[in-house]
């Protein structure tokens, strides 16, 4: 069946359809940029040098920022520090760009990241995979329930993992009125393109793959352009000129920009689990970005690693006309 116009007891100042808009229009101008969290050292939060890595970010024109996500180490946070970090977000953005923030675990663990969200003036949340167990559909529809109940913020929610939605689920979750999108990352183009001719006319779907420039044109080509960009966090020059081909239907700035950076770090990526964030890190303080480590039980990358890494990060750059 053909998408439909969702039914929403809101008026057309309604906040969740607000963002939403605010949403669409930042998908279409720019990736979706999911900030590191920076830890000093010995692992503690550095506020100040995350204020400034975020500014940092924020001041590229990303059509929105995900703080506190799986790049941002959500996993990692104690509730004092999640705050801070989304405040801070919240701060240096100023209203530019929408903030959505990571919210996880079990549904009523998210609710109180939910609650420290709005506190600190997010726009909208991303609810990421619940923790731990596998679940039925209706299971998966009731989480959102739960969660949707307890916070007026919109959500946009992550399927990963062991969470997959049906077409059938997708309309369930799509009639709720403060949920509002759908990220993937399951890459399974076939069932993506089922949950896009299932959802609502203004649904919102990205990509949300691991290093989602190597699939971005498969994803296009179901409906779904826009993505999540890691590279945005420590080499926005490259993430920018990757945009910008994408949009403008460069097939030949795509095809150097993927077999002279992307696949290469892809393949890199692969070597170790949870370098699509050790990597990512690395990266950005290879730039002198004040972010710090990893927090276990991520690793940092070997010293022959971060050798090949830093390699490829002066191959990006020189291939979009930008410097370490």
């Amino acid at each position: 069946m053909g998408r439909w116009a969702r039914v929403s007891p809101g008026t057309e100042g309604d906040g969740s359809a607000a963002v939403a808009r605010r949403l669409k229009d930042g998908m279409a101008h720019g990736v979706l940029s999911f900030p590191l969290t920076s830890f000093h050292d010995d692992g503690t939060l550095d506020p100040d040098g995350y204020r400034a890595y975020a500014a940092e970010r924020i001041a590229t024109g990303p059509g929105a920022v995900f703080p506190a996500c799986g790049t941002g180490e959500f996993f990692s946070l104690d509730e004092d520090e999640y705050r801070q970090v989304v405040a801070i977000t919240v701060e240096e953005s100023a209203g530019r760009v929408p903030v959505v923030a990571g919210v996880g675990y079990g549904w009523a663990q998210a609710a109180r990241f939910a609650r420290i969200a709005q506190d600190a003036g997010a726009d909208a949340l991303l609810v990421l995979p619940h923790y731990l167990v596998t679940a039925p559909q209706d299971g998966l529809v009731a989480q959102l329930e739960a969660l949707a109940a307890r916070t007026p913020l919109p959500l946009v929610t992550y399927q990963r993992g062991q969470v997959a939605y049906t077409a059938d689920s997708l309309r369930r979750i799509a009639a709720l009125p403060n949920v509002i999108g759908l990220k993937d990352g399951h890459s399974d183009l076939d069932r993506l393109q089922r949950l896009t001719l299932a959802a609502p006319d203004d649904f919102l779907f990205f990509n949300g793959a691991a290093t989602a420039e190597i699939q971005a044109r498969a994803y296009a080509t179901v409906g779904v352009p826009a993505y999540s960009s890691a590279v945005h966090a420590f080499a926005p020059e490259i993430a920018g000129a990757f945009f910008t081909a994408l949009r403008d239907g460069d097939a030949d700035t795509l095809d150097r920009l993927l077999r002279g950076f992307y696949v290469p770090f892809v393949e890199l990526r692969d070597r170790t689990p949870g370098y699509a964030v050790s990597l990512v890190k690395a990266a950005a303080r290879l730039r002198g970005r004040p972010v710090g480590p990893v927090r276990a039980p991520l690793t940092d990358p070997s010293a022959r690693d971060l050798a090949n890494l830093r390699t490829l990060l002066d191959a990006g750059l020189d291939l979009v006309g930008a410097a370490l």
